[in-house]
């Protein structure tokens, strides 16, 4: 029986993150946005307050213009949404008294997350990344209390996952599912190239300074078919000078307008040889349409082409109702909620067992080196995601702002992830993969937790959207 229990406290900080880089994807340009960090305090039932209390922690960009795409508001406005959707999380989980599995706390809570936020103008996606982000903490302090590694908490469904916000399944499958994982001992990366990134020489797709090894490649598309075709053939022809095999993904992040569009691409992808190189490699397409647009669209023929959905990825029924669209796969991101990465993942593996190919792949926004991509690669390894994007150590120099004293702690601990090749401490990428060993340590997935005295609290939203009444 999964243990329980009480939140003391949680608190909310934040660091600023200057990227290396520009990053663009879909209509907006990253420089910099904030780091949120969540500290969490329990007390599990049964033990002292000594032994039972712990303190958890996770941490995650607070990326604008994902969550939130609507034109109306301003990068620094959707970066407010977040804030408001932690704050209001923060009051719906320390509402929450008693005893509690950690899964209880959550399915209590994330219904009256998204009606609350919703009241405020606030979409189901950005709701879901307060309760996403308590949760990876108070997960974290309940492994420690336990004295357990998160792989083998996860295998005894230490957090209490049940079936009760996914009717589709049942418990058994969710708990033979965590009970018959086999965490992956490397996980490749998939290196990401943006809209604005350097496609031909140096700094370009093909130099192994730039992408790291990689055998897996995540390529941005801009909406327009045309334009799209064409930087695709440029990218194809720099990678077949890789001298090892690869294989590509696409990302559009909703900028197809319609299957229209859509088709067009895929045609030009079918058709022309010159995009063989990325045609021939192509796994799948990932969000090409609007969320509003892709719930309303039957991808019919286009779905022999294998397409998965990640932006309309905003509620635990958002994966069965793509498969009735003809989608095939889903995002697992730590902002979007880990408990509905695993539900997703017992879903796929139930659903390919009658011989449709369903699959969970792993798409990184929003983690940069420390807890944010500790805590994600291991949610991947549990989960038997063999390769994802991984685009902290390219878009953000190392450790970014981050106090030495503390980037030196986390490599420290986990010297199998980090090194210092002499330009300071950076993500350690072995031949294309991340090595999970050390995090098998006790919590999730980290040793060490962040310099609390040297991260700002989190700043106040500075306005509400209202729906007008």
């Amino acid at each position: 029986m999964a243990p329980r229990l009480k939140l003391r406290d949680i608190a909310f900080f934040e660091r600023p993150v200057q990227f290396a880089r520009p990053f663009r994807f879909g209509a907006i340009t990253i420089n910099a946005t904030p780091q949120l960090f969540v500290r969490v305090e329990i007390e599990v039932e049964g033990k002292s307050k000594v032994e039972g209390t712990a303190v958890g922690a996770s941490a995650e960009l607070l990326v604008p213009k994902w969550f939130d795409k609507r034109p109306e508001l301003s990068p620094a406005q959707t970066v407010d949404e977040l804030r408001r959707a932690l704050e209001i999380a923060r009051g719906l989980y320390l509402a929450r008294t008693g005893f509690l599995t950690a899964f209880d706390l959550h399915a209590s809570c994330i219904g009256a997350q998204v009606a609350t936020c919703a009241k405020k103008n606030i979409p189901a996606l950005a709701a879901a990344y307060g309760p996403a982000e308590i949760d990876k903490a108070v997960l974290d302090a309940l492994l420690r209390a336990a004295e357990t590694n998160f792989f083998d908490g996860m295998a005894g469904n230490i957090a209490g996952i049940d079936a009760r916000l996914s009717p589709d399944l049942k418990e058994t499958d969710i708990a033979q599912f965590l009970a018959g994982r086999e965490p992956l001992a490397r996980v490749a990366i998939r290196h990401t190239i943006g809209l604005d990134d350097t496609v031909e020489g140096e700094g370009g797709v093909a130099d192994a300074l730039e992408n790291a090894g990689a055998r897996y490649f995540k390529l941005k598309l801009s909406g327009d078919p045309a334009a799209d075709a064409a930087r695709l053939e440029r990218i194809g022809r720099e990678l077949d000078t890789l001298g090892h095999e690869y294989k590509v993904t696409l990302d559009a992040n909703e900028q197809y307008a319609d299957l229209a569009a859509l088709q067009a691409l895929i045609d030009r992808l079918d058709r022309d040889p010159a995009l063989r190189p990325i045609s021939s490699r192509l796994l799948y397409v990932e969000q090409p349409m609007p969320r509003d647009i892709t719930r309303q669209s039957p991808l019919g023929s286009l779905a022999a082409r294998g397409f998965i959905i990640d932006e309309a990825d905003d509620s635990y029924d958002a994966f069965p109702a793509a498969r009735a669209l003809g989608y095939r796969g889903i995002s697992s991101k730590s902002c979007k909620g880990l408990y509905k990465s695993i539900v997703n993942a017992t879903r796929s593996a139930k659903w390919s067992v009658g011989g449709e190919k369903f699959f969970v792949t792993g798409e990184d926004l929003t983690c940069q080196a420390g807890l944010a991509v500790q805590q994600d690669v291991a949610l991947g390894a549990l989960i038997g995601i063999t390769h994802a994007e991984r685009n902290g150590h390219h878009y953000v120099d190392g450790f970014g702002e981050t106090p030495a004293a503390e980037a030196q702690a986390f490599a420290h601990a986990h010297p199998d992830l980090y090194a210092d090749a002499g330009q300071g401490i950076r993500l350690k990428i072995h031949s294309g993969d991340l090595v999970t060993g050390s995090l098998n340590a006790t919590g999730f997935a980290t040793s060490v937790h962040p310099d609390w005295s040297a991260l700002a609290p989190l700043e106040q939203p500075k306005s509400l959207w209202e729906k007008s009444a």
